[in-house]
C-alpha cells in the first residue's frame, strides 16, 4: 500500500460478502484511499470511493449476538450494497469513526454561504467555493476569503433544504450554530450526493454523541451561570465577580463543574468541554428566541 496509513489495528469484523456471518479476528488498515480487512487467510479491500454510509452502534439483526461497540461501513460492489461490521472498544470507535469520515470527506470541494443569517436576519453574503476539512467535533471550511469552523457542540439545528446556488437549484445543508456569542446560520452544498449524505451522517453522529453526554449532566442555575461566564471570558481569578459571589463560593462552583467534566482548567485559563459548550449554546439559543 503506497498511500499513507491512517489507522492500523486488530479487531473482530464481519463481512456480508463472506460465506459465514460469524466475525473473525483480523487486521484493520485505513489509508487515504481504501479500507482493508485482512486475516492470514483472506483480505478484503474496500475503496473509500465506494463507501456510501457509516453508522455507529447499529448492528444488522443477524449479528446482534456477536458484537458490542461497532462501526458499520456500507459500500457498493458490483452494483449491490454490502456492509462490513467492525468491533472496537468504545473510545476507539469514536476515533476510528472520525478517521473514516476525515479520509473520505476532507479536501472535498464545497460551496458555502457564511453567514446566511445572523439571528433571524438574512445577510447579503453570497456562495463561495472552498474545501472541507473534518476534525473531531467540528467541520472546517477552508480556501475561502474568510475560513471558519462549525463547532458541533454549538449547533442547535441543521436540515437539508433546496436553495438557488449560482442560478441552479441545489440541495444544501443549513446549519444554525453559535459563533462568538451570536446565533448564525451557514449554508453549504457538496457536489456529490454520496458525500453530502456522508457529511450529513457525520454531523448527526457527532452532534448526537455530544448531546447525549450533555443530557446526562445535571447542573444548577448557578453552575450554568458560571459556564456562561467562562464562555464569555471569565477565568478562575474573576469568576467570583462575574457571578456576584465571594471567592470561596466561586471556587466551590468551579470544583463542581470540573467534576462534571464541563470545564477544562489549564495554564492558559478555563475552557469549556464539548458538553459544556452545548449546554451554554442551548441557553443562548433560548435567550435569543
Amino acid at each position: 500500500m503506497s498511500e499513507k496509513v491512517i489507522a492500523d489495528f486488530v479487531a473482530r469484523y464481519s463481512l456480508d460478502t463472506q460465506p459465514s456471518p460469524e466475525p473473525v479476528r483480523g487486521r484493520i488498515i485505513l489509508s487515504q484511499k481504501r479500507l482493508v480487512l485482512a486475516t492470514s487467510e483472506s483480505k478484503t479491500t474496500i475503496p473509500l470511493t465506494s463507501v456510501f454510509d457509516i453508522s455507529v452502534g447499529h448492528v444488522p439483526s443477524e449479528l446482534e449476538g456477536f458484537f458490542q461497540d461497532t462501526i458499520t461501513v456500507a459500500f457498493e460492489r458490483d452494483g449491490a450494497g454490502h456492509s462490513a461490521v467492525i468491533e472496537a472498544k468504545n473510545d476507539n470507535v469514536g476515533k476510528f469513526k472520525v478517521f473514516l469520515f476525515k479520509a473520505i470527506l476532507s479536501g472535498t470541494p464545497v460551496t458555502v454561504k457564511h453567514p446566511a443569517r445572523v439571528g433571524g436576519r438574512v445577510t447579503g453574503e453570497t456562495f463561495e467555493t472552498g474545501k472541507l476539512r473534518i476534525q473531531p467535533g467540528k467541520v472546517e471550511f477552508l480556501s475561502i476569503p474568510e475560513p471558519f469552523a462549525v463547532d458541533l457542540s454549538g449547533v442547535s439545528y441543521f436540515q437539508k433544504q433546496d436553495r438557488d446556488v449560482g442560478g441552479q437549484t441545489r440541495t444544501v445543508v443549513a446549519i444554525r450554530h453559535n459563533d462568538n456569542g451570536q446565533t448564525v446560520t451557514s449554508e453549504f452544498a457538496v457536489g456529490a450526493e454520496r458525500k453530502l449524505n456522508l457529511l450529513g451522517r457525520y454531523l448527526r453522529l457527532e452532534y448526537a454523541e455530544i448531546s447525549q453526554r450533555a443530557e446526562r449532566i445535571d447542573v444548577t442555575e448557578q453552575e450554568m451561570e458560571a459556564l456562561v461566564a467562562i464562555y464569555s471570558g471569565a477565568n478562575s481569578g474573576n469568576l467570583a465577580g462575574a457571578l456576584g459571589i465571594d471567592a470561596g463560593s466561586a471556587a466551590m462552583v468551579l470544583t463542581e463543574i470540573e467534576k462534571k467534566e464541563l470545564v477544562d482548567p489549564s495554564d492558559d485559563g478555563l475552557s469549556l468541554t464539548a458538553p459544556g459548550k452545548m449546554l451554554v449554546s442551548d441557553r443562548i439559543e433560548k435567550v435569543n428566541t
